[in-house]
């Protein structure tokens, strides 16, 4: 196993349990890792301190223990039942109305590079490292073990989260089982779930909570869902009692499945609509109609240098739902960029509501929901930020 040897003072996070070791921070290798290679992290004073995958980038190991332990079978089943034990003690792994979760969270589950949702008896890993790809295979078997019956199939799904110059040549395909029944439930209502071609694993899990919250103030109001993707928000709000829900997004594969999901859970209700058209172009067209409208648009900003036009997209596009929804009016707003922070995306909504001139109110911050843990000692994992604004 090769080691790695860190720059005097650079220890000073991971004593604090931060997972993350920038290339910046290293002095030296004794050789040369491969990608993907677990190694040994050794303080400038040669103690040890980590154990991580390395992996050629700005994030050079991302540390899966703090202890000198092996990484092996054990460890992943030990590691995968913790995460699995912790959805269970809260009420997400058993709810007889809900068989969507995610099971790894990353940096969030001490597993960092790794995620792994749950769609009923199918579980989507995705590899976000060079080093849990390595070890994909090893991990499906701890998950066959840990899961037991509780899933058939695993599919991997890592084709385009990795990096793309570590000439890993991952593949999209079964680990396990095969089955092709995609339907999915959550919190009663049921969805396709398209792990194959899909974004993501193949459904935007992590605004659980938030639809739930939705369903609330649905009732008897017209709805406009942007960015809809697969209709989760369009469905909550139609069980919730909407007026008419209108379902937006640029991608034709997206309203097809919307339109399943809409026979699947509502057959034959006149209420919805969708329309697969581009976001600004349906918002600069449309009326006044909507007193209840969803924005959760992709991530505007994946990285740092792209921050500046992402925050001028989330003010453009939220002081156009600004000027168009009715008084008395209830706009969800959404950001899930990562390098977006909390207060980012505040600043761009309140100048937003300060350049239409209307009255506002917060009537909930949002985050994401309980099965993607923020472990406390990596706050970058706060990514999910949202406001339920009133607007008068």
């Amino acid at each position: 196993m090769h080691k790695v040897y860190l720059k005097p003072g650079k220890e000073d996070s991971l004593k604090r349990f931060h997972p993350w070791i920038f290339s910046g921070a290293i002095a030296h290798f004794d050789g040369e890792p491969e990608e993907g290679e677990v190694v040994e992290v050794y303080t400038s004073k040669k103690e040890f301190i980590a154990k991580g995958h390395f992996q050629i980038g700005s994030i050079a190991v991302r540390v899966l223990s703090f202890k000198q332990e092996e990484i092996n079978h054990d460890f992943w089943k030990h590691k995968l039942e913790v995460a699995y034990d912790m959805r269970r003690s809260i009420g997400i792994a058993t709810n007889p109305t809900n068989n969507t979760y995610r099971l790894v969270h990353g940096e969030g589950d001490n597993l960092p590079g790794l995620v792994i949702d749950v769609y009923a008896r199918t579980a989507v890993m995705q590899a976000h490292s060079a080093g849990m790809h390595v070890d994909r295979m090893a991990i499906a078997e701890a998950l066959s073990e840990v899961m037991g019956d509780q899933i058939e199939n695993i599919y991997y799904k890592s084709e385009t989260t990795l990096p793309f110059k570590a000439d890993l040549f991952p593949e999209n395909g079964f680990l396990k089982g095969g089955s092709s029944d995609n339907i999915a439930q959550e919190y009663g209502l049921k969805f396709h779930v398209d792990w194959l071609k899909g974004q993501k694993t193949g459904f935007f899990v992590d605004q659980r909570e938030n639809r739930a919250l939705l369903e609330r103030y649905a009732k008897g109001r017209s709805v406009l869902n942007m960015f809809c993707y697969t209709g989760g928000f369009s469905f909550y709000a139609m069980r919730g009692g909407a007026k008419q829900v209108h379902s937006v997004d640029s991608s034709a594969k997206a309203i097809d499945l919307t339109n399943k999901n809409v026979e699947l859970n509502f057959p034959g209700d006149t209420r919805h609509a969708a329309f697969a058209e581009d976001a600004f172009k349906y918002l600069d067209r449309m009326g006044d109609q909507y007193d209840l409208i969803i924005l959760d648009p992709p991530a505007f900003a994946k990285h740092k240098d792209a921050l500046r036009n992402a925050l001028q997209g989330y003010r453009k596009l939220n002081a156009k739902a600004f000027e168009k929804i009715k008084p008395g009016g209830i706009l969800f707003t959404f950001s899930c960029s990562q390098v977006v922070t909390k207060d980012n995306f505040r600043t761009a909504v309140f100048t937003a509501a300060a350049m239409s001139g209307r009255s506002v109110r917060i009537l909930h911050q949002l985050t994401q929901p309980a099965d993607h843990p923020v472990n406390i000692y990596h706050p970058e994992g706060e990514y999910l930020k949202g406001l339920v604004l009133y607007v008068e």
